[in-house]
């Protein structure tokens, strides 16, 4: 059940820094940590040889992150490609739309805290994605991610902004509308990464027009250069009804010695008068399940625990631990006719990585990132201001725990535009021979 006051989540964090103190002692690493997700100290040497690097790779990265500790590396620092997946920051954000079925059962009940359930579980099933410890290649300024073909959704993502980064995106069915404005804020602390999610999120369920606001908890990378990669994800996320008052807090559990803790959920669903209602529980990698409860939190007598997610399927030893629905992300079947040239599916350098020729991806991965600069170049010589086209941003600023962010929201230019191209179908696009091209002002390499 959750965990309430702090007693609980104090003693995890005192075991975890003595443990790492003591990795550090055998290491000799100043400010190094190295955490062993199954616990223990017995075997930190060991652990910390483990991991995709090479020796020779892992300690001269590590000499140029030295610099870096205590920094937010959100935009700062360029990371070698052996590190990333064959996906963009804006094609990640689309894999919520996973288990959008669930947004199809919350916008049908009846019950508003059986809504709740489902919408919470729906945003609790993205983590299992989140938990890749591949990163996603940062997205261009302009660039773009379409999908269609899937339970009748249509999703939009655009990359509004470079300096910070911040990705707008939208989708829609007969069900539901969700918009996102995304920046994110780092702070590297040498083997370590936390990231803090500055981004406002919300949901709108169209038969009873009842709009939900997400505020996710902060997300830790462990073992970035030394030991094996992973994510956790300590701290509460809470989903509020905005129409009703009610709301959803759901605690995940900081990893504990010996692995104790490690991908556990809990919490509540409460009425405006924030009562429980309903207690929730699992494992956000793999399942959810929920059951009626009394005032005090404990279970209704003659009530059982009833699943309302499980992890679907995925493909056995893949490469990248992607689902089969990641899969579909990457590929033209969910892309709309007429294809924006600056969807993330023709980068050169994604596309590269996905065939699996590292040093092509490394290449071009440097061509983009130059070629951006030059675009950026060109656009203040001529005075230009660079303009989303598919998001506005907006005088709104979101207060989040972890700063203030800026508002864009969707300017209903994406819907006309598809109107007007129609459904021709150009879906058979030839990767190899498609120039990925969001720069605003034409081609870079001809006004260069």
């Amino acid at each position: 059940m959750a965990q309430k006051g702090g007693g609980f989540f104090s003693s995890i964090a005192s075991s975890l820094s003595n443990f790492k103190n003591q990795v550090n002692g055998l290491l000799g690493y100043e400010g190094l940590e190295v955490i062993n997700p199954e616990g223990g100290t017995e075997d930190a040497e060991v652990e910390a040889q483990r991991g995709r690097w090479k020796q020779e790779d892992r300690d001269s990265h590590w000499k140029m992150m030295q610099k870096y500790v205590g920094a937010d590396i959100t935009s700062m620092v360029t990371l070698p490609v052996l590190i990333f997946e064959p996906m963009t920051m804006l094609q990640k954000m689309a894999e919520l739309m996973e288990y959008s079925h669930l947004l199809e059962l919350a916008d049908k009940c009846e019950d508003p805290h059986m809504r709740m359930v489902y919408a919470a579980s729906w945003f609790i099933s993205v983590y299992y994605a989140l938990q890749r410890t591949w990163k996603p290649f940062n997205s261009i300024l302009g660039e773009t991610y379409e999908m269609v073909n899937h339970e009748g959704i249509t999703f939009i993502a655009e990359q509004v902004c470079h300096h910070p980064p911040i990705s707008a995106a939208r989708a829609e069915n007969e069900h539901f509308v969700y918009d996102i404005t995304s920046k994110v804020k780092t702070k590297f602390l040498g083997n370590s990464l936390d990231i803090y999610p500055l981004g406002r999120t919300r949901l709108k369920l169209k038969r009873d027009g009842v709009i939900l606001e997400l505020v996710p908890p902060p997300t830790k990378v462990n073992n970035l250069i030394f030991g094996r990669t992973w994510v956790d994800n300590p701290g509460e996320m809470v989903l509020t009804n905005l129409t009703t008052g009610d709301k959803v807090v759901l605690y995940f559990q900081p990893c504990g010695w010996f692995g104790a803790g490690r991908y556990e959920v809990d919490g509540y669903v409460y009425n405006s008068a924030e009562e429980p209602k309903i207690l929730m529980t699992g494992k956000w990698n793999t399942s959810l399940s929920y059951q009626p409860c009394d005032l005090d939190g404990e279970p209704l007598p003659n009530t059982d625990l009833t699943e309302v997610w499980k992890v679907a399927e995925a493909p056995a030893n893949d490469k990248h631990q992607y689902t089969y629905f990641a899969h579909k992300v990457n590929s033209f079947d969910t892309a709309p006719a007429n294809l924006l040239a600056s969807d993330s599916r023709l980068r050169s350098d994604r596309y590269a990585l996905e065939k699996g020729d590292l040093s092509k991806a490394g290449s071009e991965k440097t061509i983009l990132e130059e070629k951006q600069r030059a675009e950026k170049r060109t656009r203040e010589a001529k005075g230009q201001k660079f303009t989303p086209r598919w998001f506005d941003v907006t005088e709104e600023v979101c207060v989040t725990p972890w700063g203030d962010l800026e508002i864009y929201e969707y300017n209903g230019k994406y819907s006309e535009h598809r109107e007007a191209v129609g459904d021709a179908n150009t879906n058979g696009v030839d990767i190899t021979k498609t120039e990925f091209n969001p720069w605003q002002y034409g081609n870079v390499t001809e006004t260069e």
